[in-house]
């Protein structure tokens, strides 16, 4: 009989244990008594919107703050990409020339340029710049009076004038980020003529993907060794020794003052593989 009672009041004090672990648990894990599914997401306490995301889409919306937030530019991203990638992937083997907006007609440099876009164009190569005046201008206008493919990669920018007349394709974009994607994917080698930041943050962006193995390697001429001699010295002097890049780096790209040199270096993988 002792033994039952013993029994009978183990298994109380057991059960009672149990329910105050429950109701510790409960309190310990469960901080929120709601939980909101928003897609993927997850959302509790205050956190959980007002309404759904289906009432949000169909109620009448007089403010447009919406455009300007991250996940609408999301979408104009996508979009840029969608759009450049469709009108670029019928314009065949092509080479990028690079160089400054204020660079005026009358210049030497203007016309280097476009006697460089003719022979590009001459070769049955399309000619893709940013679009713009100067030196853009000279080599669409050299590859548009050849008639060759000229592709102009326009940006958003105050100051800028919009795509020049010789452009035969030309293309707008908000982003820097997928303008420069384009200029990689679809040129197979590069003309680099004197620039300021925009030819610079360029350059250095197509020769750090050659570089790290981002891309296969591409052919890069930098047209005017004066214009560049100084920028050579420091990337072959200090940052070489200190050790900033390795000692093969500097030959990513050839130098020359000759048109038809860079030419021939920019052209040089697609009529390569054309041989082949």
């Amino acid at each position: 009989m002792n033994n039952q009672r013993s029994t009978n009041s183990d298994e109380a004090s057991q059960k009672l244990k149990q329910e105050t672990v429950a109701n510790e648990t409960e309190q310990r894990e469960a901080p929120f008594n709601e939980t909101y599914h928003r897609g993927p997401v997850l959302l509790r306490g205050q956190m959980i919107p007002s309404e759904s995301s289906t009432a949000r889409l169909l109620n009448e919306e007089n403010s447009t703050d919406w455009l300007h937030h991250d996940p609408w530019r999301v979408l104009r991203i996508q979009s840029e990409f969608v759009d450049g990638f469709g009108a670029l992937a019928e314009v065949g083997p092509a080479v990028s020339i690079f160089g400054s907006a204020r660079i005026k007609p009358d210049e030497p440099m203007y016309k280097a340029a476009q006697e460089m876009g003719t022979m590009v164009a001459q070769r049955d190569i399309a000619v893709i710049t940013g679009g713009g005046p100067g030196i853009m201008e000279a080599a669409n206008r050299g590859a548009s009076e050849a008639g060759g493919v000229s592709v102009g990669l326009g940006i958003e920018l105050p100051h800028e004038q919009g795509i020049n007349e010789w452009v035969n394709l030309g293309l707008n974009f908000r982003y820097f980020f997928v303008r420069k994607t384009m200029f990689v994917k679809y040129s197979s080698g590069f003309v680099i003529c004197p620039g300021g930041f925009g030819t610079l943050d360029e350059m250095f962006e197509l020769l750090t993907l050659v570089q790290t193995h981002k891309v296969r390697y591409m052919p890069v001429a930098l047209f005017g060794s004066e214009y560049w001699e100084g920028l050579i010295d420091w990337l072959r002097g200090p940052v070489s020794d200190h050790g900033m890049i390795s000692q093969i780096d500097p030959s990513l790209f050839v130098v020359t003052d000759d048109p038809e040199e860079a030419v021939a270096v920019a052209t040089g993988a697609i009529q390569r593989d054309r041989q082949n």
